[in-house]
């Protein structure tokens, strides 16, 4: 399966600028999601594409607008209350944009029926939190509906049923979705919206403060890059018998990771072994082959995974057909829907004895939302000459998904990993598979411990980890990485490695096609 292919399985979503032409899909939008409401006339969204344009965000699903936000900036001390959404948005119009505001108030935001669920609206709030920290405003100020309220408003009040939201005794669609993404309840508000029949008319009062605001300052000073969030992928491998089984066990992970905002999620080299329990071949070359054959059905699940739950997700491995070549691949699934891949360069020899493995033949820097990564399976990351390679191409997280059945194997990536991130000034993430597969050649017992690894020096992890797993028992370590350090480490740093290279005596030297580069 070429990158061309690849294509094929990508989902694209773009998170952008409302335009003018958008009105007729903005009112099929919120039609959809409002039944019964009027939607926005063409005078009301004209004007507020041309009052404050930034504030007016939408998703596209492969070009179809499936979820949108509306917003504009106030001045709090002009609306103590908040009580008044037709006051505040100015009858949907927001020719009150106050641009020497302090708030940023939401008056709108709607994800289709058939998208609940993806997480879009996160993505929405945390473009919304990015705006009001690009503009310096102190919070954010919504008045969200409470329309699952309908169903309860005989049993309980409003009170009693936004108190039950909030211990998570019920679940409403807009009240509790909010408090997952900061937002904290500040009071009930009657008459809000009064024909809102689905709310009673009330709506709730809720703040998100803006911990980097700084008063008097046109625009925030920002931290040159802000924390970036993994979470690696202890997997225990275990007999199943359909590929449905399989999709569960993996989707309770990225659910895990998205639950706790990881920008990244990894797992295992060749974690796809499993699946051999539902093959019927028992020789191992053919066995691997037949494998290849769940290659679209897991492209297709860890790309609307990815989408779906908002976040980056690097596939561990699988064996992958390439003109009849059996390759293992690394497969990195972005949350906007796309794909790249990087093939293991350096096969084991039991992979080539038992399972008739090819190495690849380039190593690749892969552009993210979170800045540039490299993925090294396994064994690769033995050999120094990669990473060399991805440093100089600017990756500062190495993902480093393994498959090793004892402890010496897995000992001999964990120092290289560690190695690495002392050379090169980076971070290496691992993620292994634990338990047994009795059934299959060659991967029927596993030994691991994941991690997340540091550059051993003064700013960073005792020891140069920054967390760890558990030996052998299946679980998810999550972690904060600060890529700022990495830069002032290679410039300030005890020892500084990169800088320190002799590059008049040795130097690395790979090519790509017809040319050779040097590091």
């Amino acid at each position: 399966m070429n990158q061309e292919d690849l294509q094929a399985f990508e989902t694209r979503v773009t998170l952008r600028q409302v335009r003018a032409e958008d009105f007729e899909a903005i009112v099929k939008l919120q039609t959809a999601c409002f039944p019964g409401m009027k939607p926005w006339s063409k005078d009301q969204f004209e004007s507020q594409i041309e009052v404050f344009p930034e504030g007016q965000r939408c998703i596209e699903l492969d070009g179809e607008i499936v979820a949108s936000s509306a917003s504009l900036v106030v001045s709090q001390s002009d609306y103590a209350d908040w009580h008044a959404w037709m006051e505040i948005s100015d009858g949907g119009y927001i020719r009150n944009h106050d641009v020497e505001g302090d708030t940023l108030y939401g008056i709108e935001i709607q994800v289709h029926p058939k998208c609940r669920g993806m997480k879009l609206a996160r993505r929405l709030y945390e473009a919304r939190k990015e705006l009001c920290r690009e503009k310096n405003l102190a919070r954010i100020v919504v008045g969200g509906r409470i329309p699952g309220y309908a169903k309860h408003k005989d049993e309980l009040t409003p009170r009693e049923y936004v108190d039950a939201v909030m211990t998570h005794s019920l679940y409403d669609p807009v009240l509790t979705t909010q408090l997952s993404n900061g937002f904290v309840l500040q009071q009930l508000i009657p008459d809000y919206f009064p024909t809102d029949e689905d709310s009673a008319g009330y709506a709730t009062h809720l703040e998100w403060p803006n911990l980097d605001y700084r008063p008097g300052r046109a625009r925030r000073m920002r931290r040159a890059v802000d924390p970036v969030r993994v979470a690696t992928v202890q997997y225990q491998m275990r007999e199943i018998h359909s590929f449905e089984a399989f999709e569960k066990q993996v989707s309770f992970f990225v659910d895990v990771a998205s639950d706790n905002k990881a920008d990244f999620v990894l797992f295992p080299e060749l974690f796809t072994l499993q699946l051999l329990s539902v093959v019927k071949s028992h020789r191992p070359g053919q066995a691997a082959r037949e494998l290849a054959a769940f290659t679209p059905r897991y492209l297709q699940l860890f790309t609307n995974l990815a989408v779906r739950y908002n976040i980056n997700i690097i596939g561990g491995s699988t064996f992958t057909l390439e003109d009849e070549t059996l390759y293992n691949i690394a497969y990195l699934f972005r949350r906007d829907g796309t794909l790249e891949r990087q093939h293991k360069i350096h096969v084991t020899p039991n992979e080539k004895r038992w399972w008739g493995v090819q190495g690849g033949n380039t190593v690749d820097v892969l552009e993210t939302d979170r800045g540039r990564i490299a993925i090294l399976i396994c064994y690769d990351v033995e050999f120094p000459e990669l990473v060399r390679i991805v440093a100089d191409k600017g990756a500062r997280l190495l993902f480093i998904p393994f498959n090793t059945n004892d402890r010496y194997g897995y000992m001999r990536v964990r120092l290289c990993a560690q190695a690495r991130c002392v050379e090169n000034h980076m971070y290496a993430i691992t993620s292994g598979c634990v338990g047994n597969l009795p059934f299959v050649e060659n991967a029927d017992i596993h030994y691991a411990q994941s991690a997340v690894f540091t550059p051993s020096d003064i700013p960073f992890a005792r020891d140069g980890v920054a967390a760890e797993a558990v030996p052998n028992l299946e679980s998810v370590i999550i972690h904060d990485l600060d890529t700022e350090l990495l830069r002032r480490a290679r410039r300030e740093g005890t020892v500084q490695n990169w800088n320190d290279r002799r590059g008049d005596i040795y130097r690395v030297v790979w090519s790509e096609g017809d040319r050779n580069f040097e590091v």
